[in-house]
């Protein structure tokens, strides 16, 4: 009788095993930090990378996105909803006006509720639409002038105007802290808003510091390079990407 040797399994995908990694550190930080692993969210920033790298993450059991630019979410993701049903898509980039409708159209939450202008056009959305997603309001926790978020001096009235106008819609808080400082305070600062504004969700960490940021109480970390290598040097479409101050590496 002839015997075959055993087929070997294919070896997992570079994002795959990058998953895998971040999941484990996810759990690991959290345990130090004496939190359930469960209790923080993974959000795979797929910005720029191909509908393909979102189907191999998602075949990975990953199921909550994030994307910066409108037009390029309403290119990769609707079409995948049918067979991902559990898949949740958030919007974390700097939202124009004119962008909102469609931004509320397609998102299970946008990050980047950062001023009166875009409330009242998201407002103005959901009414046309029917439907509100998630909000989270994003603090600009350096007053950097380059970056999207509401300044510090003014969190507290935003946060409570839009609490008054949206409802339990409303989640809680974001940031970006800025890239040459120690992201700890800032994080803390964050954590602290959130508590006073009774909001339970927070949304801070990115590739490079996810662990401070879960150690300072994240319920939401956004990971991209780390998951899908770092961005192209063009969007899928082909059209170029923003400056990386308006769209830092996540």
């Amino acid at each position: 009788m002839t015997t075959h040797p055993a087929a070997h399994p294919p070896s997992p995908s570079p994002i795959t095993t990058a998953l895998a990694d971040i999941r484990a550190r996810i759990v690991a930080s959290a345990r130090s930090a004496g939190r359930a692993p469960d209790a923080v969210t993974l959000v795979a920033v797929s910005k720029f990378h191909p509908q393909s790298s979102v189907v191999e993450a998602l075949r990975a059991g990953q199921t909550v996105f994030g994307e910066n630019r409108v037009q390029e979410a309403a290119e990769k993701f609707p079409a995948l909803r049918q067979d991902w049903p559990a898949m949740r898509l958030h919007i974390i980039g700097g939202l124009q006006t004119n962008k909102a409708l469609e931004a509320v159209r397609i998102a299970d939450m946008i990050e980047s509720l950062d001023r009166p202008a875009l409330a009242d056009a998201l407002a103005r959305a959901a009414d046309r639409t029917g439907r509100l997603p998630d909000l989270l309001v994003q603090v600009n926790t350096g007053d950097e002038s380059q970056k999207s978020g509401i300044p510090r001096a003014q969190a507290d009235s935003f946060i409570t105007a839009c609490r008054r106008r949206f409802g339990h819609a409303v989640r809680g808080l974001m940031c970006i802290p800025p890239a040459d400082e120690d992201p700890t305070p800032h994080f803390r600062y964050l954590a602290d808003l959130a508590q006073t504004h009774g909001l339970a969700l927070l949304s801070m960490g990115m590739s490079a510091d996810f662990e401070a940021a879960i150690a300072a109480g994240a319920t939401h970390v956004r990971v991209g390079s780390a998951i899908f290598g770092h961005r192209p040097a063009s969007a899928p479409n082909g059209a170029i990407p923003p400056a990386r101050l308006a769209a830092p590496e996540s």
